[in-house]
């Protein structure tokens, strides 16, 4: 499976209050949140109930360019017959996060 999805972190987003003043950047965990957020949002529409609203495993996560505020951001994914789903995050042609997303196998 391969997919995209376009992401906008809004400048008034609350992650921003503490992260950092005076040069707010979006945190990696909200990078990953929503990666695994439009994943799993894929999966489930192509086998609704196979079991992907539970954990996954972020088995690799690299931070390669900070991101501010108001960016929009792409979300690029493929997944692989083992299960695991390699992603890439890109602002324009600025790459700004890969990693490495592992589902539990369907029941």
């Amino acid at each position: 499976m391969h997919g995209e999805a376009t992401l906008l972190i809004a400048p008034d987003h609350p992650a921003f209050a503490g992260h950092f003043p005076g040069a707010p950047i979006v945190p990696g965990v909200v990078l990953l949140d929503a990666a695994v957020h439009a994943v799993r949002q894929a999966r489930q529409a192509c086998a609704p109930g196979d079991g992907v609203e539970g954990l996954c495993q972020i088995s690799a996560a690299k931070f390669l360019s900070p991101v501010g505020p108001g960016e929009t951001l792409r979300i690029s994914w493929s997944s692989a017959a083992s299960g695991s789903t390699r992603f890439d995050i890109s602002s324009g042609s600025r790459k700004v996060a890969t990693g490495t997303l592992v589902f539990p196998p369907a029941p």
